[in-house]
């Protein structure tokens, strides 16, 4: 796109994100990662009692803050509260990415992180996962330990989105000391899901930044509210470029009432654990590949007939994520995992049009 105004070149090279398409309400939404339940009745009653005054004020986030880091167990000037992970990552880029810094990679992963490296105009650097989905340590040790030039911030999904991986907490914890430079970011988006978090490690790590959200197992996703973790040293400096007010009083509200309301929280997640498994062993039965997940979704290998499939699903109100595009192929798909009904649903598209 040409242009006489003064833009800067990083925008002009920077591919637009395509989210979903939209008119999703009424769908079985199984294309993006969300919760199909929906948020507890908690959140309901909470978000019901705000009153005029409250939402003519900007809003107030001590008290809510101090009460997030008790629920996740960290001091409150441990933390600082994001509109999303998405806000997060722009704000870690922006405090820790020079123009021409190395930003690194385990691809393929969440987009965002490469979206937001590209706008500070990093160059990133990246290392792959291999054809079993297992993520590539000795490649991302290489790259850690690249001394002078090793990289200024590692972004690391974990699980990671859209492979589901897990890393386990020994090899988190040698990329931690193999890079003591590089702030290392691990998103914890589906760490409801995966039973596994170090957030208690930023104490331990002065390089560890950890983000949790409150858009997937909690099913705030509409209200935007994430939290990054890390010391106190690298939150000091987070809040430097940090927007004052990037949070909505309904975000905080609805975030409390969330974490009142763990039972809710546990049965979804033990739900979807379950649909997950049965599901895979569905699509095993019928001869497709479904990559092992420790997340709310699956990615699973359809083949060739695969964007077809989507696309038949799409027309009967079944929503997928097609990601074949990131894997060099045609037949990959990500599939957001709801209830167990849901996804016997699904199997029957499936089998329908297979």
């Amino acid at each position: 796109m040409k242009t006489l105004l003064p833009v800067r070149d990083a925008i002009l090279r920077q591919q637009r994100y395509v989210a979903p398409v939209e008119g999703r309400a009424g769908k079985l939404r199984l294309d993006f990662n969300e919760n199909t339940v929906g948020c507890s009745r908690a959140v309901l009653r909470a978000l019901a009692k705000l009153t005029p005054e409250r939402l003519s004020m900007y809003p107030e986030y001590a008290d809510t803050t101090r009460r997030l880091a008790r629920f996740f167990g960290v001091r409150a000037d441990e933390m600082v509260l994001s509109n999303g992970v998405d806000d997060a990552l722009h704000l870690l880029c922006d405090t820790f990415v020079d123009p021409r810094s190395r930003v690194l990679l385990c691809e393929p992963t969440f987009s965002m992180y490469r979206f937001y490296a590209e706008l500070a105009n990093a160059k990133i650097v990246t290392v792959r996962y291999d054809a079993a989905m297992r993520f590539p340590l000795d490649g991302a040790l290489a790259a850690l330990r690249h001394g002078k030039t090793s990289p200024r911030i590692f972004f690391l999904a974990n699980p990671n989105n859209p492979t589901g991986t897990l890393v386990a907490a020994e090899a988190l914890g040698r990329m931690l000391r193999a890079a003591p430079r590089t702030v290392i970011v691990v998103d914890e988006a589906y760490a409801e899901f995966s039973g596994l978090t170090i957030i208690r490690w930023i104490r331990r790590y002065p390089n560890l930044v950890v983000l949790r959200t409150f858009s997937k197992a909690a099913g705030l996703a509409a209200l935007r509210l994430g939290c990054i973790f890390a010391n106190r040293n690298i939150i000091s400096f987070l809040k430097r470029a940090a927007s004052p007010f990037s949070v909505n009083t309904a975000a905080l509200v609805a975030a409390e009432a969330a974490t009142r309301d763990r039972r809710a929280i546990r049965s979804y997640v033990a739900e979807v654990t379950w649909a997950r498994e049965e599901f895979a062993l569905a699509l095993t039965r019928l001869g497709i590949t479904a990559y092992p997940s420790a997340a709310n979704f699956l990615l699973v290998d359809f083949g060739e007939r695969g964007p077809q499939l989507v696309r038949k699903l799409e027309r009967s109100g079944i929503l997928l994520r097609d990601r074949g595009m990131e894997f060099g192929r045609r037949g990959f798909a990500r599939v957001s995992v709801g209830t167990r009904a849901e996804m016997r649903r699904l199997i029957r598209a499936i089998e329908r049009n297979w």
